[in-house]
């Protein structure tokens, strides 16, 4: 009798071809199940899908330029918010006898023209930048972001009319309509020029805003969130905002230097901030009239702006980089 033919095993072959191809096969399946060594809780990579955000962050951690930059901001932040922490002087306290004074024990930035320490007026000067700074990128963010979202959502006469008024406010040049606008408010807090940069800074972020959602809106998952029935609201705030807050996200950061050395600029020309406030605006315009006999109370709140409004590009620079998937 003929000998019976053996039935064929598909996972004794597999097992068999090449050199170990199933403990190769084994090998890789184990490999792909075992946990990340990387992550503190042991997680498997499939297990947390990555999102534009994170992949952000983990190059933002890796990136020199954006850890720098951060610390410089934050120990900014921190000054603007306990200046006393690092100076505790009284930044009204001048003494005319030691006007235009060199550095000393005690008073290492010198003296500026009315015998104020410069040191003391420089760290001092930094709450009211940054507080500029924040408040006008926040409300500019907001309004901005709210009113391109709607006009690039809904468009129609309601995107018309927007698009006009911001052409409107783009004809305004920034610091002719501060010394106009400005020049009437008695006010010596900062919301005045608050509210300025936030008048005629928000076309800016609308613009960004309302590309970013005309784009988002043709998604397949939009119109399959439509055709599921989701209202307008949920559509925009659920599906299109996460989607398109990237780009205001960097803009509006990078923004936020601009908005302090405007406020500098104002307030150098007379019509931002005025005395007793203390500001780098301030004290840059005081010491000019000193630059030949007294260069250090010029120097030293004219490098805090620099510092501050370089840290603040940087850091918008590697948020960017970060947040773009097209450098991917």
């Amino acid at each position: 009798m003929p000998d019976q033919q053996q039935p064929y095993e598909p996972e004794r072959a597999v097992a068999g071809t090449g050199m170990g191809g199933g403990m190769d096969l084994a090998a890789s399946e184990a490999a792909t199940l075992e946990p990340d060594p990387e992550r503190p809780d042991g997680a498997r990579p499939q297990d947390r899908p990555r999102s534009l955000w994170s992949d952000a962050w983990r190059d933002l951690r890796r990136n020199p330029v954006f850890l720098v930059s951060a610390l410089v901001i934050c120990f900014l932040v921190l000054i603007a918010i306990w200046p006393s922490l690092i100076a505790p002087g009284n930044p009204l306290s001048c003494d005319l006898a030691r006007a235009q004074d060199g550095p000393s024990p005690g008073h290492p930035f010198g003296f500026d023209g009315q015998g104020c320490d410069v040191y003391t007026r420089t760290v001092h000067g930094a709450r009211a930048s940054v507080t500029v700074g924040v408040c006008a990128t926040l409300g500019v963010a907001v309004l901005g972001s709210v009113l391109g979202a709607l006009a690039g959502f809904f468009g129609g006469g309601w995107d018309a009319v927007l698009s006009r008024i911001t052409d409107v406010f783009f004809a305004i040049p920034v610091v002719l309509g501060g010394l106009v606008l400005l020049s009437v408010v008695t006010s010596n807090t900062v919301w005045p020029v608050v509210g300025f940069i936030v008048l005629l800074g928000w076309p800016q972020i609308y613009r960004i805003a309302r590309g970013s959602v005309i784009t988002a809106k043709q998604h397949d998952y939009v119109q399959a969130a439509r055709a599921l029935g989701a209202s307008d609201a949920r559509i925009l705030l659920r599906h299109i905002a996460p989607n398109a807050v990237a780009p205001v996200i960097v803009v509006a950061t990078i923004a936020l230097g601009t908005y302090i050395s405007l406020e500098a600029t104002l307030s150098y020309l007379g019509v931002g901030l005025k005395p007793p406030s203390v500001s780098w605006g301030i004290e840059i315009s005081a010491a000019s009239p000193y630059v030949r006999n007294a260069p250090h109370a010029l120097l030293w709140p004219a490098g805090a702006l620099a510092v501050t409004v370089l840290a603040f590009i940087m850091l918008g620079d590697a948020v960017r980089d970060a947040l773009d998937p097209k450098l991917r």
